[in-house]
C-alpha cells in the first residue's frame, strides 16, 4: 500500500537528518515517539486520541478546541451554530480544497458522519450517537438534527474528520491506503502498522506557519526507557510521557529538557458489572477504599500527579471544589463490605497496560497487595498494550487499570464509559445516572449545565463503576532545538512545533 501513497517518503530518511534539524527550517523533520497504536489507515476505527489529531491534521476535523481561547473553534468547517435546541447548522468556507484539488463539501461531512455512526468498522460511532438527521442543504452548508438538546455537538464534532465521499464512492475502503487526501495542515507520507506514521507539511494552510516542521514521524515506544534513550541520541525530538524517575535523566541531558502540562485525563480502575464480583455494589465499593491513591502518587509518581475526588479536576466542566469522594483508603471498611456480601477471599484478575502510561504497571504492582489486605485474591494481568485495548473496547476485560483523555468537556467520555449502551467498555447500567447524564447534555447554560453535571458526577461515584485514582502532570521530553508546550489535551500538533 506504501507505495500507492501519493507523497510516500521514506523513514529511515526521516532519521538520518533529524540531527541536523535546525539547519535549514523549511525542511526540518521531526519525531515523536509516542505510547499509542496504529492499526491502520481508516480514520475512524481507532479512538485513541493522540492518533485521533493525528488523522485530524490529515483530513481536518470539523472543530478543534483551542487553548488559547478556552473553546471549541472551527477547524475545517467555517462556522457551527446552533439554530435551536435540535438544530446545528455547518458552514464551509468557499474555495477549500483536498490535498489533491477536489473541493472539499457538505456531501462529504455528511459521508464521515454516516461512515462513524454506522459502518461496523467505525470505532468511534459514540461521537455521532443521537444525532437523528445530517443532510446537506447545499454544497458549503449541513444540518444535523438531534434526537434531544445537545449541547455537545461542538465537541463531538472536533472527532470527525472529514473524508471525501466521490473518494469513497470510487474506492471504498481502499481509499483510506489509496488516496488518503485530506484538506488539514499536513498529508499523509508514509504508515507503518504498529510502528509508525508519518506526515507532511501542507504548505499554504493558514494553521501552519515557515518554522512549523516539514516533515513528522510518529513512532511506537512503548517502553519509557526507550523513549527517553532515543531522546538522548537525537533520534527523536519529543519523548511522551516521561516517567518521574527518568525526569531527572532528561533534565541532565545537552540537548533537550522536560515540559510538563496537567493532564485531563482521568486514570481509573474499572469494574464491568457484565462480570463477578463486580456485579455486586460492595465489591466495587471495596475496591476503591482498598487502594492507597496519596501513598502511589507519593511513593511511585514522585508527586507527579494530582488525586481525583471524581472523574474531574478544576478547569473541567462539572467540578465541584467542595465535593469530597466518600471512598477514602480504609482497608477495614474494605473488608467489611466484602464480608457482607461474603465475597472474603473472592478471585479477581487485574489488567494493566505496560508501558501506555506512566509507571502503569509498577502502580499496579503495588495495588496487588493493598487489594490482597482488602480480602481479595489478585491475579495481575499484563498484556500487550494493543491486546488489551481490543480487548477493553469489546467489553471483554473485567478489572482494568485505564486512562480516558480528551475530557476538557467530559459528557462524552462519562457517556462512552457510564451511560447505559454508551459502549461495551464497562457494560454498566443506572437509570438514575442515565437521566442526570442526559439532563446535563440538554443543558445549553453553562452554569445550568455544570450543576447538572455536579450531580450526574455524584450519582456516579456513589455507585463506583470505577474507582477514580489521579491525573498526572505529564512530563515530555523535548529537544534545544524546537519550541514545543504540550497541553493538558496529550496532543502534539504540528503547528505546535516550531524550529529554533
Amino acid at each position: 500500500m506504501k507505495n500507492r501513497l501519493l507523497f510516500a517518503l521514506t523513514s529511515s530518511a526521516l532519521l538520518a537528518v533529524s540531527p541536523a534539524l535546525a539547519q535549514d527550517r523549511s525542511d526540518a523533520r521531526v519525531a515523536v515517539a509516542i505510547t499509542e497504536t496504529i492499526s491502520g489507515y481508516n480514520p475512524y476505527s481507532d479512538p485513541v486520541v493522540l492518533l485521533s489529531s493525528v488523522w485530524c491534521q490529515i483530513y481536518g476535523c470539523v472543530t478543534r478546541y483551542d487553548f488559547a481561547e478556552g473553546a471549541f473553534v472551527p477547524y475545517l468547517a467555517e462556522s457551527v451554530e446552533a439554530l435551536d435546541d435540535l438544530t446545528w447548522e455547518i458552514k464551509l468556507p468557499a474555495g477549500l480544497t483536498r490535498h489533491n484539488g477536489e473541493p472539499v463539501v457538505a456531501a462529504d461531512i455528511v459521508h464521515s458522519i454516516e461512515y462513524l455512526g454506522s459502518n461496523p468498522n467505525s470505532g468511534k460511532s459514540y461521537l455521532v450517537a443521537g444525532w437523528e438527521t445530517v443532510e446537506a442543504i447545499d454544497d458549503l452548508t449541513v444540518r444535523i438534527t438531534t434526537a434531544t438538546p445537545d449541547a455537545t455537538v461542538r465537541d463531538n464534532l472536533a472527532g470527525v474528520a472529514v473524508t471525501s465521499k466521490a473518494l469513497f464512492d470510487a474506492h471504498g475502503e481502499d481509499m483510506f491506503a489509496a488516496a488518503p487526501y485530506g484538506a488539514g495542515p499536513y498529508m499523509l507520507s508514509d504508515l507503518s502498522i504498529g510502528q509508525h506514521i508519518v506526515i507532511a507539511r501542507n504548505d499554504g494552510h493558514p494553521l501552519l506557519s515557515d518554522n512549523n516542521p516539514a516533515q513528522i514521524m510518529y513512532r511506537i515506544m512503548p517502553e519509557p526507557e526507550q523513549r527517553v534513550t532515543a531522546l538522548a541520541n537525537g533520534e527523536v525530538q519529543i519523548a511522551q510521557s516521561v516517567p518521574p524517575q527518568l525526569i531527572g535523566r532528561v533534565n541532565d541531558m545537552q540537548n533537550a529538557r522536560v515540559e510538563t502540562t496537567n493532564s485531563v485525563e482521568m486514570m481509573f480502575l474499572a469494574m464491568s458489572p457484565k462480570t463477578h464480583p463486580w456485579d455486586i455494589p460492595e465489591a466495587r465499593q471495596a475496591v476503591a477504599h482498598a487502594i492507597n491513591r496519596e501513598a502511589i502518587v507519593r511513593a511511585i509518581l514522585q508527586g507527579q500527579a494530582n488525586i481525583l475526588e471524581g472523574p474531574v479536576s478544576a478547569g473541567q466542566i462539572g467540578h465541584d471544589p467542595a465535593f469530597t469522594s466518600p471512598y477514602d483508603y480504609n482497608p477495614a471498611r474494605a473488608r467489611e463490605l466484602l464480608a457482607s456480601v461474603g465475597l472474603e477471599g473472592v478471585e479477581v484478575t487485574l489488567s494493566t497496560p505496560v508501558g501506555r502510561y506512566t509507571a502503569d504497571r509498577q502502580i499496579t504492582e503495588a495495588m496487588v497487595p493493598m487489594l490482597e489486605e482488602a480480602g481479595f485474591n489478585v491475579t495481575l494481568d499484563t498484556p500487550e498494550w494493543a491486546t488489551l485495548w481490543a480487548n477493553v473496547q469489546q467489553g471483554e476485560v473485567p478489572f482494568y487499570y485505564m486512562g480516558r483523555g480528551s475530557m476538557i468537556d467530559p459528557s462524552r467520555a462519562l457517556h462512552q464509559y457510564f451511560a447505559t449502551g454508551g459502549s461495551p467498555r464497562i457494560g454498566f447500567s443506572d437509570p438514575e445516572l442515565d437521566a442526570l447524564l442526559a439532563a446535563e447534555r440538554a443543558a445549553f447554560d453553562p452554569a445550568d449545565r455544570a450543576e447538572k453535571m455536579q450531580a450526574a458526577i455524584a450519582r456516579l461515584v456513589d455507585q463506583a463503576p470505577a474507582a477514580f485514582m489521579w491525573q498526572h502532570q505529564m512530563a515530555w521530553g523535548v529537544a534545544n532545538e524546537i519550541t514545543f508546550a504540550p497541553h493538558p489535551a496529550d496532543q502534539v500538533n504540528g503547528w505546535e512545533i516550531f524550529i529554533d
